[in-house]
């Protein structure tokens, strides 16, 4: 597995479209930081582009990677390897060069700025921690759907249907749900349905960290209450790393049965 592992990184960190990515949130830093002129600032504006951007690229990055790599997947299933090492290599491989572009990306310019002098560096470390959780999740969600499907446009099609779905739909639902029960106490439902989306808990998170609980609404209070403490990041972190691993038991679990 190590050296699977060691080979994709290596291969992934020459592909320019790892430089890319790093180079986007790179450049966007630098942005929010120069109009924004505040540490703060820069990183609610790079907030939304990291709920937005990570886990659609995580996804479309996963598919492409795997239905790119199926010779060299058939390759390796002949070598006397073991199939959950074979897959959790290459995961780890993409999952981590993501992780590294996004953090590199977005920790140069924060740094040069003066964030290592600044108390704002706990609340950027949220936000990487964020970034991250979500990277990892939706690679495997990628690996999962891949694996899932032969078909190349069926695999894309379900892929940005759950990123949709998680980054935009799932909102909205969420919205009607309130709407439709305010007549009740919604603060604990509000906070169950938090736990069903990783962008969601990711978002709600670290705008806490960013003591910035009056836009989430009415529930802010509650959400403050509760996220705020240490056991519910401690909670919060554990359901964050759930998401990471169900969807890395799924695709292992495909591997072992799927015909290559």
């Amino acid at each position: 597995m190590v050296k699977i592992l060691k080979y994709s990184l290596f291969d992934l960190f020459r592909s320019r479209w790892t430089v890319i990515y790093f180079l986007i949130f790179h450049l966007a830093s630098w942005v929010f930081l120069y109009f924004g002129n505040d540490l703060h600032k820069g990183m609610a504006s790079l907030l939304n582009m990291t709920l937005i951007l990570v886990p659609l690229v995580s996804m479309l990055f996963g598919v492409i990677h795997f239905y790119n790599s199926r010779e060299f997947i058939e390759l390796l299933l002949a070598q006397p390897v073991r199939r959950r090492d074979i897959f959790m290599g290459m995961y780890a491989g993409l999952a981590g060069s993501l992780s590294l572009g996004y953090a590199c990306g977005i920790g140069i310019p924060f740094m040069v700025y003066g964030l290592i002098l600044s108390a704002e560096i706990f609340n950027f470390f949220s936000l990487i921690v964020a970034g991250i959780f979500l990277t990892f999740i939706f690679t495997g969600f990628a690996y999962f759907i891949s694996m899932l499907f032969d078909n190349r446009l069926k695999g894309f099609g379900l892929a940005m249907l759950v990123w949709l779905f998680m980054a935009f739909i799932y909102d909205g639902l969420f919205l009607v749900s309130l709407l439709v029960f305010r007549e009740y106490p919604v603060e604990k439902l509000a906070i169950f349905l938090s736990f069903l989306n990783p962008v969601d808990l990711s978002r709600t998170l670290v705008m806490l960290k960013l003591d910035m609980s009056a836009l989430l609404g009415y529930t802010g209070a509650v959400f403050q209450k509760f996220f705020g403490t240490n056991s519910g990041m401690i909670i919060s972190i554990s359901a964050l790393t759930v998401w990471a691993v169900l969807p890395v038991l799924g695709f292992l679990g495909l591997s072992n049965k799927k015909d290559f």
